[in-house]
């Protein structure tokens, strides 16, 4: 039996925060696993998109020279190596053009995949999917209200539970700003028109009643419950009509189980990979993992990198800088995939669901229009028509793109043999 782990960490990133990130929480990584039963190497990984926020490709390389003299490996994924990569796997695996396209590149799906790739040839055993706006870190609420902080073995703990219960996927718990809708005041009768927008743009995991639940109690903020936050309950995720869900971040991937790994998806320019990656993990052993990620949803809470925690979570509100442009680009990410997922996941009831969809959209954008200053929200109807119009050709894409990955997983297989 190999006496050490090959931890792979890896970020899809178009922000630079990924370096602070890494500067900030690498000494704590190390002592983690220092003590752990096998020795453990690390690997940052850095699949980074200048182009989406438009940043320089410097500001990726902000990493601190003490993280390098840690012995830890940093190996960017850069937009050159991936041009460079695909041109060989189109070779290697007889692909053509479209079909490495649907695997390797950038994009929430495609960066995920090209990262399981590029993790694959360098020998990793677990792979942990880490987002550019998470710390490790639970915040928990005081009688009084106030906010107080728990460190949380981030790495170890998904570390621990791959290698006792011989899991195929661990995935840990969110608290902080977990959605990015801003909390918003409404009469009775907005509320109406707001019920209508999150049932068009939302989904399972997205729903007004869940939301309204959270700006009630907490303004919107989710804190950490004690015993999980302490490393205590966890447990086998079972299958709730056939389906298991999980999430993008703090999700360990064990390669060595690489057969039952499905590829990521995502519509183009949609969100939803989680989504479409959880509908192959039916037969998949997926233990919850007692830890959290602070998700700083709104990138409010930068100095908590520096070891600033406050003592109070504030309500972020729709009136503030950025938040309406930020709350826009996601409800575009939602409802570009949403077509998609009625399709698969209930092809037979499609028209009169997609019905259902642009008669909530059409009732309310105009009023959610009303609600913020700047941003068009009207140019959802247009997202939402499109993406119908284009929804066979996307589920098609969904099934090859997973037809493709399981031709580089055979082909993996036996060049590890």
């Amino acid at each position: 039996m190999k006496n050490e782990i090959n931890m792979g960490i890896g970020f899809v990133t178009g922000r630079s925060n990924v370096c602070n990130i890494i500067n900030s929480y690498y000494k704590e990584i190390i002592e983690q696993v220092k003590n752990y039963e096998k020795k453990v190497n690390i690997t940052f990984f850095i699949l980074y998109d200048s182009e989406y926020l438009n940043t320089k490709e410097d500001d990726f390389y902000n990493i601190d020279i003490d993280v390098y003299d840690s012995k830890i490996d940093i190996e960017y994924i850069t937009p050159g190596t991936i041009k460079e990569e695909r041109h060989l796997i189109r070779q290697r695996y007889n692909l053509t053009e479209e079909e490495a396209d649907l695997i390797f590149g950038h994009g929430h799906a495609r960066g995920r995949n090209t990262l399981m790739y590029y993790a694959l040839k360098s020998g990793i055993d677990y792979l942990l999917f880490w987002d550019d706006d998470e710390y490790p870190r639970a915040c928990l609420k005081n009688p009084d209200g106030s906010v107080y902080w728990k460190k949380q073995d981030n790495v170890l703990k998904h570390i621990e539970y791959m290698e006792k219960e011989n899991a195929d996927i661990t995935i840990g718990y969110h608290c902080g700003y977990i959605s990015p809708i801003p909390y918003m005041e409404c009469d009775e009768e907005e509320e109406g028109y707001v019920t209508r927008f999150i049932e068009a743009i939302g989904n399972e995991a997205v729903t007004w009643k869940s939301i309204k639940e959270k700006f009630e109690k907490d303004g919107g903020i989710t804190f950490a419950d004690e015993n999980i936050s302490d490393g205590k309950g966890a447990y086998e995720q079972q299958a709730i009509n056939g389906k298991k869900f999980v999430a993008g971040s703090t999700l360990c991937l064990n390669l060595k189980h690489l057969e039952k790994i499905p590829a990521f998806y995502n519509p183009p320019g949609a969100r939803g990979e989680d989504t479409f990656f959880s509908m192959a993990l039916e037969d998949v052993k997926i233990i919850k993992v007692p830890l959290y990620h602070f998700h700083d949803g709104f990138l409010k809470y930068k100095e908590i990198m520096d070891g600033e925690e406050p003592k109070k979570l504030r309500v972020i509100k729709t009136s503030e800088k950025n938040i309406e442009k930020r709350f826009l680009k996601a409800s575009q990410g939602w409802i570009k995939y949403k077509p998609l997922l009625m399709y698969t996941t209930d092809k037979a009831h499609y028209d009169e669901n997609i019905k259902q969809v642009f008669n909530n959209l059409n009732k309310s954008i105009e009023e959610i229009n009303n609600l913020f200053d700047n941003s068009n929200f009207l140019v959802l109807v247009d997202n939402l028509k499109e993406y119908h119009e284009n929804v066979q050709k996307h589920y098609s894409d969904f099934i090859e793109t997973n037809r493709i990955w399981k031709i580089i997983k055979e082909h993996e297989k036996k060049w590890k043999k």
